[in-house]
């Protein structure tokens, strides 16, 4: 991962997020606020925008800036959660060029940042259900020897199915927690738009 390909990344969940806008928010207006698609697209626009204005001399910064973008121009949840798993992404690349290994260290410091501000963990229907299975595959990857796009391909696939997977669960976090068991039968929106950003990932991996 270089300062490049991980401007290529974040310009790509921009996009991704424009074309699933409708569905997150259908998503996120079964079980939610309605407002999550149109939370990410804000967000990651506005951080496109800020990317233009910004060389970066370290993978970290550019993530760093990304992530502070996120917290000041979206409400709500998200804003502080995807925010803050890029700022501590970021804070762990502190050079032009980070290895699998040294990314999967950076994605684990954002996992950990969305659990200690959400305090959530797998299982209780969040975004974590699609990241953390996510980690857990890029890592088993990069720690067998192989590089960028293998491992974000097997982190994208881990990430669907974990959002898949938070279908039948019941909420135990967030607003959707709120409705109980009418909660069950809805995949969790977090999770979804989660799972577009480690497509982002490996499809911008893939093509470099």
């Amino acid at each position: 991962m270089d300062i490049d390909l991980a401007r290529t990344w974040v310009q790509a969940i921009g996009a991704a997020v424009e074309q699933h806008e409708d569905h997150l928010t259908q998503l996120d207006s079964a079980i939610g606020d309605a407002d999550h698609g149109v939370n990410m697209h804000r967000g990651f626009s506005a951080v496109t925008t800020a990317l233009d204005d910004v060389a970066p001399d370290t993978v970290g910064a550019l993530l760093v800036k990304a992530g502070t973008t996120l917290i000041s121009s979206v409400g709500g949840a998200s804003g502080p959660l995807y925010g803050g798993a890029f700022r501590a992404m970021g804070r762990t690349l502190d050079s032009p060029e980070a290895t699998s290994r040294e990314f999967a260290h950076a994605l684990a410091a954002g996992l950990a940042a969305v659990q200690k501000l959400g305090a959530a963990s797998p299982g209780d229907k969040t975004m974590i259900d699609a990241y953390a299975p996510a980690l857990a595959a890029f890592r088993q990857r990069a720690d067998a020897g192989a590089g960028l796009a293998a491992a974000a391909l097997a982190a994208a696939d881990a990430a669907e199915d974990g959002m898949r997977a938070t279908t039948p669960m019941q909420a135990r976090k967030g607003r959707a927690s709120y409705l109980g068991a009418r909660s069950v039968g809805h995949p969790d929106p977090g999770a979804a738009s989660t799972a577009l950003i480690f497509r982002a990932l490996a499809e911008t991996a893939v093509a470099r």
